[in-house]
């Protein structure tokens, strides 16, 4: 049977090319399900969400709605996609979804149980390098992200974007700074969803029905 668009590793969240093998195939060798429309599922909407009250779309007294996405979907969701990824032998989407889910794992920590605890004069200047630090860690992933497809380097590119701009804005308090990253985060929560309803449109029809263009290996 001929491979599918979405079968094949160029249509998958960075999965490197297969390797040729003697050995019979196994059941604990073969292929699982996609994990990464998933995992860019839950990365979209619990960004989407709080990119509203970043921008100021709506009051700051609904923010903790945040937190049970943050929870459940961004951070438990997205550390399954990246257990999956792991097991497709995908190294990209393994630390990608799995490094997200902890940062939303992380934000629904603060948020609970630690950001109390932090003195409000230095309240701006900390949230501000937990911020620079993961737009830091994403630099180098949308870099890598050039051999995967044009679809993910678009998200990562404006993640890196929102990390920065959302850490400046924190560490300086400056309200309309923190609004533009909201706006910055609400494209990369659209560009994300994008890549997920790739993935599953591709998939579930057996053939490409919302590019997402692979970059050349």
């Amino acid at each position: 049977m001929e491979a599918t668009a979405a079968d094949r590793p160029d249509a998958r969240f960075g999965r490197e090319p297969a390797k040729e093998t003697t050995a019979p195939p196994t059941a604990a060798s073969m292929a699982i399900a996609d994990p990464a429309p998933l995992g860019l599922a839950a990365f979209a909407l619990t960004t989407f969400v709080l990119s509203f009250f970043n921008a100021g779309l709506v009051s700051d007294t609904g923010a903790p709605v945040v937190l049970g996405l943050a929870l459940a979907y961004g951070g438990l969701a997205q550390v399954l996609a990246g257990m999956w990824e792991f097991r497709n032998g995908n190294t990209f989407g393994a630390t990608a979804f799995t490094s997200y889910g902890a940062f939303w794992l992380s934000f629904w920590a603060l948020n609970q149980f630690f950001i109390g605890k932090v003195p409000a004069n230095e309240l701006g200047s900390a949230v501000g390098l937990y911020l620079i630090a993961w737009g830091i860690f994403t630099a180098y992933m949308w870099v890598a992200s050039f051999r995967t497809t044009a679809a993910i380097n678009l998200v990562l590119l404006l993640l890196t974007v929102t990390y920065i701009v959302l850490g400046i804005g924190e560490s300086g308090g400056n309200s309309t700074v923190i609004h533009v990253a909201g706006w910055i985060g609400i494209a990369t929560a659209i560009a994300a969803w994008y890549a997920s309803f790739a993935g599953v449109a591709n998939s579930t029809f057996g053939r490409t029905i919302m590019p997402v263009h692979p970059f050349t290996r």
